[in-house]
């Protein structure tokens, strides 16, 4: 009979990890706690509206494509996926903005207008960034870290010493570039990593080749379809999908698990993927004595940064912006600082806004537009209906003065969700977003690892594992995870 494994978690992890499972011969259970597959990309339906509730930057389609094809799929065969162009829009302040085109060429000579040799200096930076992501994200994101002899081989060893690991991105960025709006730019993406510019190792230019050269896209109908293009893989493998099952108690016996407890059953198992927030499996499903990390470790974890969004539906079009939107119209250090080094609610913050019914008209009403907007703010604070209200004045009236029309008047929807809807709908710890901070602290053999450490038969998956937070990340999380179980338990 083949061996029964459990997966704790429908996110993309734990959805990876299930139909690779599956696919392996395993008979595979996804546990869940909420009413639908997706775990932070989950998505909502509200007065005709359609809503993405967590990822909404559709990157690295490589790794997708790399994902579906071990199984012999194809995005193609379950959703529309168009490439964005212009890739998003940069908004300095009401008078003055920037559009960054699809295409190296064209970023070129935007670059180049912006600042004379920055053409060529993108080239050179980009082909740096470019070996960076071959060599970290078609080899060390792939490394298990269970052991350091992973990382012996002499290539291993020189690619390291070409992957600026020591350098900060930000002395990195200024070895390329001087214009301040390039560098806020090219700096972007650092934003959700979990620390200053100033504190993120150069290796992190990956993140520009990625956004860069293999482009910003968005699958037709929403970030979702990627949900259910996975959920429909892993039921035809066999993965069977229950919802609103809600784990108490990870039951184990002679250093084995044998049987995981929710609120509407006991179920038996060989094997257990936990996939859920690695901190709440220690801290409350498992007994103290089977735990891999103390509080103090947990309490001393860099988080990447939490976020307070809303999603509004607006009764008419909104003019002036893209798909994707970047208010860069305050300081970008002190909102950096105000997240990761003296974590408070943000002075003046920058701000997302998503508008996917530029590209998208099923997501909204005809005529109507569908907003997203998000500010990343730092972990465990004080969250509540005031602070909440106070933050979406501030960015609304920072919008509709960059639009130059009323918005407010016209919401006919509206929803916030910040930290204490992370931690109820995903038992988040400290109430975070992305999971932990890339720091070179918090690398590879650095991050808490994907086996328990005193019980055979328990692993774990998602961000605050190996490789790390994201959606790309996540998936490679889940199929290294399930190819460790498959080693150990044949």
């Amino acid at each position: 009979m083949p061996q029964r494994v459990l997966v704790i978690g429908a996110g993309f992890a734990g959805l990876a990890a299930a139909t690779s499972l599956a696919d392996k011969g395993y008979d595979v259970t996804i546990l869940e706690k909420n009413s639908m597959p997706g775990g932070r990309a989950r998505m909502f339906q509200a007065e005709g509206f359609t809503f993405d509730m967590g990822p909404s930057w559709y990157w690295m389609p490589d790794v997708v494509e790399t994902y579906f094809a071990r199984f012999g799929k194809k995005p193609s065969d379950y959703y529309n996926l168009v490439r964005l162009d212009p890739s998003y829009k940069v908004i300095f302040s009401p008078n003055e903005s920037i559009d960054l085109p699809a295409g190296i060429d064209k970023l070129e000579i935007l670059f180049e207008q912006m600042e004379l040799g920055s053409g060529l200096k993108l080239q050179e930076f980009l082909k740096q960034a470019a070996y960076k992501y071959e060599v970290g994200m078609n080899r060390f994101v792939w490394k298990p870290s269970r052991s350091v002899t992973e990382f012996l081989s002499l290539k291993l060893l020189y690619d390291v010493t070409r992957l600026d690991v020591f350098q900060s991105f930000a002395t990195h960025a200024r070895k390329f570039f001087k214009h301040p709006r390039l560098l806020e730019i090219v700096e972007f993406p650092i934003l959700f990593l979990g620390a200053t510019p100033e504190n993120t190792p150069a290796m992190y230019s990956l993140m520009n080749y990625a956004e860069m050269a293999l482009g910003t896209w968005y699958p037709m109908g929403g970030m979702h379809e990627l949900v259910k293009a996975m959920v429909s893989l892993a039921e035809e493998k066999g993965v069977k999908i229950l919802l609103n099952q809600t784990v108490r108690k990870i039951d184990v016996l002679n250093k084995k698990v044998n049987q995981v407890i929710t609120d509407k059953g006991i179920f038996e198992t060989d094997v257990v993927v936990a996939g859920a927030d690695y901190n709440h499996v220690e801290t409350s499903l498992v007994d103290p004595d089977n735990r891999n990390y103390s509080d103090d470790y947990w309490q001393k974890r860099v988080m990447a940064p939490s976020s307070l969004l809303f999603y509004i539906g607006v009764n008419k079009r909104v003019p002036r912006l893209q798909h994707h939107n970047l208010f860069f119209d305050e300081d970008f250090k002190l909102h950096a600082r105000e997240i990761y080094e003296t974590p408070q609610w943000p002075t003046k913050p920058l701000f997302y806004a998503s508008v996917p019914s530029k590209t998208d008209p099923s997501v909204a009403p005809e005529g109507y537009e569908n907003l997203f907007l998000l500010i990343p703010v730092a972990p465990d604070l004080t969250d509540d209906e005031v602070t909440r209200e106070h933050y979406f004045d501030l960015i609304m009236n920072r919008l509709e003065a960059y639009v130059g029309e009323d918005i407010r008047s016209h919401i006919v929807f509206k929803r916030s969700y910040a930290h204490r809807d992370f931690k109820s709908d995903y038992n988040a710890f400290r109430g975070n977003a992305y999971g932990l901070a890339n720091t070179l602290q918090q690398t590879a053999l650095l991050k808490p690892s994907l086996k328990n450490k005193r019980v055979n038969n328990l692993f774990y998956t998602g961000q605050l594992t190996v490789p790390g937070p994201g959606v790309p990340p996540s998936l490679i999380s889940g199929l290294v995870v399930a190819d460790e179980v498959a080693k150990e338990f044949v």
